[in-house]
């Protein structure tokens, strides 16, 4: 099954419109706006009225005694990158995503090593229940994306995460649609073709364990490949 993903949002037409009246009304008050005052008689120097009334200008300078400091106040806000409990825990479950996606490409790792059999194990049940409804990745693919990646209430450790998890589930089309395209029974691209799947179950493998772990010590993982087009998505606005 393909899958896409969308990168930026288009603007609506409405929109559009409106933000273009709004502009051009804006333009035509500024132009509009009336010309500054012009005095015809000569303004009176301070000095003179310091003379005819010596108390005028106590009234009007403070003293520098009554002058009492501002009071400054720091802000103090959650961070964007900050690590809670609940952000490590959403973090890391989201990276089994592209995992239980692309096991598929493990067949023949899992059957030639009995560690990575042992390590599989446990997710056998929530991978057979992935795998039960063909459009659970799609769906998936659709609520991390939208649910979270595109909300803000969401700190951006969870969103940077999720949308790792969701490049990467995006990059197996590629490995797809090479399989595909060739799809070898025997010989040097049956070979091939084994070496590149068991390479992206690898890679997939090395990055739940890094990410996965990564979150739950509240440390911001950065996978190769995918880490920059996550920036870009998610940068702060």
């Amino acid at each position: 099954m393909s899958k896409s993903a969308i990168y930026q949002s288009t603007t609506p037409l409405s929109l559009s419109l409106s933000l273009s009246l709004h502009f051009k009304m804006a333009m035509t008050n500024l132009l509009s706006a009336p010309s500054p005052l012009t005095f015809s008689r000569k303004p009176t120097s301070l000095l003179s009225l310091y003379l005819k009334n010596p108390s005028l200008l106590s009234l009007t300078t403070p003293s520098l005694k009554t002058l009492k400091p501002r009071p400054t106040t720091a802000a103090q806000s959650k961070g964007d990158d900050s690590a809670d409990v609940p952000d490590r825990l959403i973090s890391a479950v989201c990276y089994f995503y592209p995992f239980f996606d692309g096991i598929q490409y493990g067949k023949y790792v899992i059957n030639q090593f009995a560690p990575i059999q042992a390590l599989i194990q446990p997710l056998v049940p929530a991978i057979r229940a992935f795998k039960s409804f063909p459009f659970n990745g799609f769906l998936v693919f659709l609520t991390l994306y939208f649910v979270v990646v595109r909300n803000p209430n969401f700190s951006r450790y969870v969103r940077f995460n999720t949308m790792q998890a969701v490049v990467l589930d995006v990059l197996l089309i590629f490995p797809d649609l090479l399989e595909r395209s060739f799809n070898p029974r025997d010989g040097l691209g049956l070979d091939l073709m084994r070496s590149v799947d068991s390479t992206v179950f690898l890679y997939l493998l090395v990055c739940l364990i890094y990410g996965s772990s990564s979150c739950l010590f509240g440390q911001l993982p950065r996978l190769p490949i995918v880490a920059e087009a996550a920036d870009r998505i998610t940068l702060p606005p």
